[in-house]
């Protein structure tokens, strides 16, 4: 089964949600339908992680769980643009290992 459009989500600081709007939609990725832009939903969360040795966190301390509030951002994207668009997701995030989830979307006609 071959997919014409994917989810993307990922997990970031609220400080640089629109940052990360702005670069995606640059490049195409938050257009749906062709006749809106910037389209994605953002969701405030609580994220966990526990850096271990060797690691260099954005935030929080080597052997220590850390709690912070994030934003969970979602959008839809076309399939021609969805190794464009977790690139673009990489350069803006602050995080070493940025959480990218890639959900592919069964389209089902009213037919």
């Amino acid at each position: 089964m071959d997919y014409e459009n994917f989810k993307i989500e990922t997990f970031i600081p609220e400080d640089y949600v629109d940052k990360l709007r702005e670069s995606l939609n640059n490049i195409g990725a938050l257009n749906v339908g062709g006749n809106y832009d910037n389209c994605m939903s953002v969701s405030k969360v609580t994220g966990y992680w526990r850096p271990l040795q060797g690691a260099d966190p954005f935030q929080g301390t080597v052997n220590e769980v850390s709690k912070e509030e994030e934003c969970k951002v979602e959008f839809r994207c076309r399939n021609k643009i969805v190794y464009k668009a977790v690139s673009t997701i990489k350069k803006v995030h602050p995080y070493e290992e940025p959480v990218i989830n890639i959900i592919p979307l069964v389209e089902i006609s009213d037919k």
